[in-house]
């Protein structure tokens, strides 16, 4: 099995069982010994028909292209294995090499007979006119039954022998009927089988093309063939307007055709055969493929789509329209100039301004008279510059759009350059100009904290102050000389009051506290060193009192309205190392701690 491997010739031979709603006819006589019926064909029977009568085979149509309520053979194979189908085909070349082929369908689907059904397998013989000697043969293998109808095309190719011009076509059954081996035939053809001709230029070119506006030239085709076929070789050049109509060249019976100067399309190819006295007979030569001489027509300028006015945020391309085939390349100048993108019918320009779509066609350098200009022009957006503002805690500040010239879209909904605004945020503009450009401002808004007097300690002579907040805060006794750290050394004992206040002008936090330097140990050792437990700062007050405790929670000293100092002593008795536990009453403040009397 197998076809043609060169160029072959028309078909001299068709059979696609014609057309129509109804069945039949019959096969002529002598076709086949399968019965003919008009319906469903049981086993050794057979219909001609536009569809498949069996409910459970495939619904097809026939395989002919265009082919309108097209009719194929239709066969139920019979239990025994045979000849079916016969045709003589008549009008050949003697010592003429041809292909036959023909289309074959599985009728019955792989889920038929229990999925178990008998597929197809079919045998093609071509014998000699007296039926006596077989010139070619081969089955198709097994054929199973698939999913959906395939059409498989299958061929062999034969030479005829001296002095015979007709053959004979056999098809056999090789399979047994029952349930399955049903199938469709369709389009089965004879052609001339010859070389396989290959025709180029000088360039090995297989087709060509020129501008319509390039100087008519002339074309020097070559026809090569590949001598698989033929062992000698008779030419004859044919050419065609449309493709459809050829006709031969007078003289040009050569391997090589120089054409005419050429004006217009123009196909060529060539018929060949073995003998000159063959090429006449459509049925004893072969015909090359086409090689096409294309006269381009000038394509006319690319059709704009329109210029494009845009803001440069929302840059668009230009774009033009031309016919299939036809290129778009894009310059920066109506005639010359530099190539700035190829092939294309859209141009994303980098920056406004002009420029030129020109069109070529895609067969040949063939360019239009001129290039179509379109404008591109870009907008500026609104200058905005984003910001970040700080206020205080408590208060309210304006917000400024600082942009001219433009409408204005708050993220709270308001419409007006300026905004008021009391809260800690992320606050947007969406300014649009003239044009209809926008641009996003955001304005950071942070709120100063005032500052929040968390503790007031004192540590002998030192005062320090700490807060419940962070911030640029400065620090007074006096509430008139301020200073950064919040730390007060060597301050005497007495009533303060601390001010606190942020540096911009962000609020300020007092409070009033009591600063006594009270001793951490004395040692009463008589050194006039440390003798004395002295607090210094309660003869600011008006009322002042002084307990001093042991650890039992014995009072050993109690001294009022008189400066507080203790010499260590009960009841004229020097006490022993030890921490005590003293209480002190100023006017409305009272205070506790501890010290320590060293020995």
């Amino acid at each position: 099995m197998g076809f043609c491997p060169g160029n072959t010739g028309q078909p001299i031979f068709t059979e696609d069982f014609g057309s129509g709603l109804t069945n039949g006819p019959p096969l002529p006589a002598g076709s086949t010994t399968y019965n003919y019926v008009d319906g469903l064909p049981v086993d050794g029977s057979y219909t001609i028909s536009s569809s498949s009568p069996h409910y459970d085979w495939h619904r097809i149509t026939d395989h002919t292209p265009n082919d309108t309520n097209g009719k194929a053979f239709i066969v139920n194979a019979d239990y025994t294995a045979g000849e079916f189908f016969r045709r003589t085909v008549t009008g050949l070349c003697e010592n003429t090499s041809y292909e036959f082929s023909s289309w074959l369908l599985n009728l019955l689907p792989n889920s038929g007979c229990g999925n178990n059904g008998i597929p197809i397998n079919v045998g093609f013989e071509i014998w000699d006119e007296s039926d006596k000697q077989k010139l070619a043969w081969g089955d198709t293998g097994n054929i199973p039954g698939t999913n959906s109808p395939i059409w498989n095309q299958y061929g062999l190719v034969f030479q005829t022998l001296p002095g015979q011009t007709s053959v004979i076509l056999k098809m056999r059954n090789n399979g047994e009927g029952g349930c399955g081996n049903d199938l469709a035939i369709d389009d089965i053809v004879f052609r001339t089988c010859g070389d396989a001709i290959t025709i180029a230029d000088g360039l090995d070119n297989l087709e060509l093309a020129f501008c319509e506006t390039a100087p008519a030239s002339s074309v020097t085709l070559t026809a090569t063939p590949d001598k698989s076929i033929y062992s000698t070789h008779a030419f004859q050049w044919q050419f065609s307007k449309d493709g459809t109509v050829w006709t031969d060249i007078p003289g040009e019976n050569s391997a090589t055709h120089i054409t005419p100067p050429l004006t217009e399309t123009t196909l060529f190819r060539v018929k060949l055969a073995e003998d000159a006295i063959n090429l006449a007979n459509s049925l004893c030569s072969t015909i090359s493929d086409v090689f096409k001489v294309l006269i381009v027509p000038k394509p006319l300028p690319p059709a704009s789509s329109g210029n494009i006015a845009t803001c440069m945020d929302n840059n668009k391309p230009l774009t033009v329209n031309v016919p299939p085939d036809i290129q778009v390349n894009w310059y920066d100048a109506p005639v010359g100039g530099k190539l700035l993108q190829e092939n294309s019918t859209s141009f994303l320009a980098p920056s406004e301004g002009i420029y030129y779509a020109e069109a070529v066609s895609s067969f040949a350098e063939c360019y239009a008279d001129s290039r179509t200009p379109l404008s591109l022009t870009l907008f500026e957006l609104p200058e905005a510059t984003d910001e970040t503002i700080e206020f205080c805690e408590g208060d309210s500040t304006i917000l400024y759009a600082n942009i001219t010239n433009v409408t204005y879209q708050w993220s709270t909904g308001e419409t007006t350059p300026t905004i008021i605004v009391g809260t800690a945020g992320s606050y947007t503009l969406m300014a649009t100009n003239p044009n209809g450009c926008e641009s996003t401002k955001t304005i950071t808004l942070l709120q100063i904290d005032r500052p929040i007097i968390k503790s007031i300690s004192s540590e002998e002579h030192t005062i320090t102050v700490s807060t419940k907040n962070q911030g640029a805060f400065e620090y007074s006794l006096d509430g008139i000389n301020f200073q950064d750290q919040n730390s007060f050394k060597n301050r005497e004992g007495g009533l303060y009051t601390m001010y606190v206040r942020e540096k911009r002008g962000c609020g300020s936090a007092t409070a009033e506290f009591l600063h006594l330097v009270i001793p951490k140990f004395f040692t009463p050792n008589g050194d006039n060193h440390n003798d004395l437990f002295i607090i210094h700062g309660a003869d600011k007050f008006q009322y002042s009192e002084l307990n001093i405790y042991d650890r039992y929670g014995t009072l050993i000293k109690n001294i009022r309205n008189a400066p507080f100092m203790w010499d260590g002593t009960f009841n004229n008795r020097a006490l022993p190392a030890s921490d005590y536990w003293y209480s002190i009453k100023l006017d409305h403040l009272e205070k506790r701690g501890h010290f320590t009397l060293k020995r």
